[in-house]
């Protein structure tokens, strides 16, 4: 074989900090606010729903915050994950571009959820934390949480959105396998779930929604805290050890990434494979174009305001800096369903309106067309998600095609799609 393909790390290159863009920032990211005063919010505001070591991460100006031994432990359980040339797509679209891809699928849950599942769970372990409650889209966040719950010995509650709860039922039983509950949101185990199924029996749910229920739950249950698995600053600083890894696995290889892509949903799969390529462009003068891919049918920062706005339906969160849709925006019932959110993370938002990366958006029927070129390609079939960076690295590839120069693109594969088999199903069958 002339060409490598894999270029593997060992367990010693797993990451011993996590990378926080927040003091890197040019223009200071702005705070979140309390709903009430309007003033920024402060950590005791806070404490009511999140422990406060987390709370310390979200609003750290620490560069470097250390990742504890029993969470890289638990770590070496997949990582450090592979990072992998597709070279067979390459000439199948018969490119000079030279595609890589970090493959998150390799963990446990099937996704890079669990790289912040697994220390949300210790660092609640840590402060005393019984029970936590959760929110989940198309149910891989849900799933690695149970996980991480289950190896920490808390209790874990899941709100699954409702159209995800039927449409993808393994999902749920991974929860269940790992000792979770597990309801479709809105449910009837909230106030604020009644509220909705009572205006709408047929509502189909939507992570904002999903989000309120969780938090309520929060509030009114002693012992608990909140888990969310994307948008928050400590959940993506938790996933830039994806980014850290493929820095050193693109020295392996030889080459620096042109391009770096990953989808975007809330933002945490993408933070974890950008922000560090963020730092070189930020500090060592590196020119990187850094890309975020969502869905047309939910396109936050394609088509959403920047402005503040509540994180979930019922508006229990703080307001943060975002772009949105509006947290009533009800998105269409696509496959994607972790990118079914109103909103943009606000460190991600804040990158886009300072113009530090770009956001397209692809439309469901190009996302799959991508998915099964890369699956009959490379093998690996994709996660819905993650078949929008897919969709974006072919459409980098075809233009260095139509420019006749090599181009070196790198995209986030953040979950495989083995539980995501309905969604084929029915996209080949029209």
């Amino acid at each position: 074989m002339s060409t490598p393909i894999r270029f593997d790390l060992t367990q010693k290159d797993i990451p011993t900090h996590w990378y926080n863009l927040l003091p890197d920032f040019p223009v200071p990211l702005p705070p979140p606010l309390h709903p009430g005063t309007k003033e920024p919010v402060t950590p005791d505001l806070m404490a009511a729903i999140f422990p406060m070591n987390l709370i310390r991460q979200e609003m750290s100006a620490e560069n470097r915050v250390p990742i504890p031994d029993e969470v890289r432990d638990i770590y070496a359980l997949w990582r450090p994950t592979p990072l992998l040339r597709a070279l067979r797509l390459e000439k199948a679209l018969d490119t000079p571009a030279h595609i890589y891809y970090k493959y998150e699928g390799v963990s446990p849950g099937g996704s890079h959820k669990l790289n912040t599942a697994v220390p949300q769970a210790y660092f609640n372990k840590q402060a005393g934390t019984r029970h936590i409650a959760t929110e989940t889209g198309a149910g891989q966040w849900g799933s690695c949480l149970a996980l991480a719950c289950k190896l920490f010995g808390l209790d874990c509650k899941v709100f699954m959105v409702r159209v995800s709860f039927h449409q993808k039922p393994y999902r749920k039983l991974m929860m269940q396998t790992w000792g979770a509950k597990v309801y479709p949101s809105p449910s009837h185990e909230t106030e604020f779930g009644r509220k909705m199924l009572h205006q709408d029996a047929d509502c189909p749910g939507s992570l904002g929604i999903a989000i309120s229920e969780a938090i309520e739950t929060t509030v009114k249950t002693p012992d608990t805290k909140y888990s969310l698995g994307s948008v928050l600053n400590h959940v993506c600083l938790h996933q830039t050890v994806i980014g850290q890894e493929s820095l050193k696995q693109m020295e392996i290889a030889g080459e620096y990434p042109d391009v770096v892509i990953g989808c975007a949903g809330g933002g945490s799969n993408f933070a974890g494979i950008a922000f560090p390529f963020v730092e070189r462009n930020l500090k060592k003068g590196a020119k990187t174009r850094i890309v975020a891919v969502e869905p047309s049918s939910c396109p936050s920062m394609t088509r959403g305001e920047y402005r503040y706005d509540f994180g979930d339906t019922g508006g229990m969160t703080p307001l943060m800096k975002m772009y949105t849709l509006g947290n009533d925006f009800m998105p269409p019932s696509i496959h994607a369903g972790g990118l079914r959110y109103h909103g943009m993370a606000p460190t991600v938002s804040h990158l886009y309106h300072e113009k530090l990366i770009e956001a397209v958006a692809v439309p469901q029927e190009e996302v799959f067309e991508a998915a099964l070129k890369f699956a009959g390609t490379e093998g690996t079939i994709p996660a819905p998600e993650s078949s929008h960076a897919i969709a974006r690295a072919i459409t980098e590839a075809e233009a260095a095609k139509k420019e006749g120069k090599k181009r070196v693109i790198l995209f986030n594969l953040s979950g495989h799609g083995m539980l995501d088999l309905t969604a084929y199903d029915e996209y080949m069958n029209g």
